[in-house]
């Protein structure tokens, strides 16, 4: 996974972000993985339920624990 930069995370869509704020980005396979495991980290419930959510959406064949 590269690291995102300033520039490049601002040419993101913002529907490629979990949560509003543009918040954790999913907009491949490994920044979506990231965001998994960020928001297990640090993310309410509801948080986690929704980048759970739109993880799976995104990526259906994608494994996730918890």
């Amino acid at each position: 996974m590269a690291k995102l930069n300033t520039a490049d995370r601002g040419k993101i869509p913002t529907g490629e972000f979990a949560l509003p704020g543009r918040r954790y980005p999913v907009e491949d396979e490994a920044h979506a993985r990231n965001a998994l495991s960020r928001v297990a980290q640090d993310g309410t419930p509801a948080e986690k339920a929704i980048v759970r959510r739109k993880v799976r959406r995104l990526f259906p064949g994608l494994k996730q624990e918890n």
